[in-house]
């Protein structure tokens, strides 16, 4: 798989990233069995023996069972963590924590991200995270509070490298201008069904100031490959027949699968948008990355955008 630098950054990752949100096969870590951690495992060498080089986590990720699963990986394979980029997010906080009236809420304390880094390191059993996120916005950000927690992390040799997810544009500039250090990335579902972020300047600030805007749900929960298995409520009145009618028909005149043309669909941005593939099946994982070898024509790109539209452009 080719290569691409993350932002303005020294690091660079595979074109593709892979998603391990999934590796636990559950969101309730009390049901995770050892041949479900297993599995996680197996997942995890699939995806770095077809090429994916950035693993991305999140500590609310079965409350933090997958990166411990992934820790236990690089136990079992210790030479991967030279050839990887390890990368997860912070700031989602579940209801009844620490308080049983607390709400789910988002949190940008300086506080809470310090220890939500220092949880994700022993989990992960690494020295250091190569990109740190935060999760979802937080109403109640302080910028100053946020770049003095990554000065920290940054000085106590903790972090390499800071971006943000799920931001808007306007977001991300209010913390870039109190952070010293650049912003590389922002993570925000983008897809045939979901294209949020070609309307919302999302996009054109990643080009503007070369961030890499990295995808998550790049497949729309599986509407846009095999079929969705456990969708997001938000997903749920996504439309997709017609778009899925013309990936079948791109795919067959280049010889591949619909899951691919719909990832290739999103690498062709200038924006070098990256894929972040989310399944724990091998075939599905070296599935995906076939679409690093897929160059659609504009003309192929276009007809994806007009059947995902569902009409053609003003």
């Amino acid at each position: 798989m080719r290569s691409v630098a993350l932002g303005t950054s020294s690091l660079v990752s595979s074109r593709l990233a892979y998603g391990c949100w999934r590796i636990a096969g559950t969101w309730d870590p009390s049901t995770v069995s050892p041949d479900a951690a297993k599995l996680g495992r197996q997942a995890v060498f699939a995806a770095f023996e077809a090429g994916y080089t950035l693993f991305d986590h999140a500590d609310i990720y079965c409350d933090g069972l997958a990166e411990t699963i992934f820790g236990q990986a690089l136990k079992e394979a210790p030479e991967m963590r030279g050839r990887i980029l390890v990368v997860t997010k912070c700031a989602i906080r579940k209801a009844g924590e620490p308080h049983p009236k607390s709400p789910f809420r988002y949190d940008f304390s300086f506080d809470h991200i310090i220890s939500s880094c220092d949880g994700s390191l022993k989990r992960l059993g690494v020295e250091v995270i190569d990109l740190y996120q935060l999760h979802r916005p937080d109403y109640l950000m302080n910028p100053e509070e946020v770049a003095r927690a990554f000065e920290r992390l940054k000085q106590q040799g903790k972090v390499r490298e800071f971006g943000v997810s799920n931001f808007r544009p306007s977001q991300l500039t209010v913390l870039q201008k109190a952070c010293p250090m650049r912003l590389i990335v922002n993570q925000v579902e983008i897809s045939l069904a979901n294209r949020t972020a070609f309307e919302d300047g999302t996009l054109d600030q990643c080009l503007a100031e070369r961030i890499t805007p990295m995808a998550w749900s790049p497949l729309a929960g599986g509407l846009l490959a095999d079929g969705a298995k456990a969708l997001l409520p938000s997903q749920e009145t996504y439309s997709t027949k017609r778009v899925v009618a013309e990936l079948d028909a791109i795919a067959r005149a280049h010889g591949t699968s619909r899951s691919a043309i719909a990832l290739a669909w999103l690498l062709k941005h200038p924006a070098s948008i990256m894929p972040i593939i989310g399944s724990i099946q091998p075939r599905s994982i070296k599935e995906a990355a076939r679409a690093d070898s897929v160059e659609l024509t504009r003309d192929e790109w276009y007809r994806l955008l007009e059947a995902a539209i569902g009409q053609r452009l003003p």
